[in-house]
């Protein structure tokens, strides 16, 4: 396909732009501040370059996916884990209601860990780039279940 380069920068733009607009109207406040917050969690800001680099990534694997394996599962799971992550911080910070947070990263670190499955035998650096943001859902699923428990 000529046009490969141009169906990858594509993607990486919606996921960055899209996380990046999301994160940006969903600021962690006095509300977040003011929660009990278990020992582990790190400082703020090492969320914004940590997700700057999960959300290229993703859409990287976006690409890969559309380009080779569009109408396959794993297509459809990279599209659902985008729903879940894109509706976490709106959930959690704009709502300010860990519950549904929590029931919203679960979705998503199912469909991440569905994904890895999926595209394993077909696109193995897909499903292997994947295992990062598996391990960063799996923390901050760990995160929101501690505060949810703490609040």
């Amino acid at each position: 396909m000529k046009n490969k380069p141009l169906v990858y920068l594509a993607f990486i733009i919606l996921v960055l732009g899209g996380g990046l607009l999301i994160g940006a109207n969903n600021i962690p406040d006095e509300w977040y501040r003011s929660l009990a917050k278990p020992i582990f969690t790190p400082p703020d800001w090492v969320f914004a370059p940590a997700w700057s680099l999960l959300y290229t990534i993703i859409g990287v694997v976006g690409a890969r996916t559309w380009l080779t394996l569009r109408r396959s599962m794993a297509m459809r799971l990279w599209f659902a884990q985008l729903v879940f992550n894109f509706a976490w911080s709106p959930a959690f910070f704009g709502l300010r209601d860990p519950a549904s947070a929590m029931i919203i990263i679960l979705g998503l670190l199912i469909s991440v860990a569905a994904f890895i499955i999926a595209s394993w035998r077909q696109d193995r650096t897909a499903a292997l780039l994947f295992v990062p943001y598996l391990a960063w859902v799996a923390f901050a699923t760990a995160l929101n279940a501690a505060i949810l428990l703490l609040n």
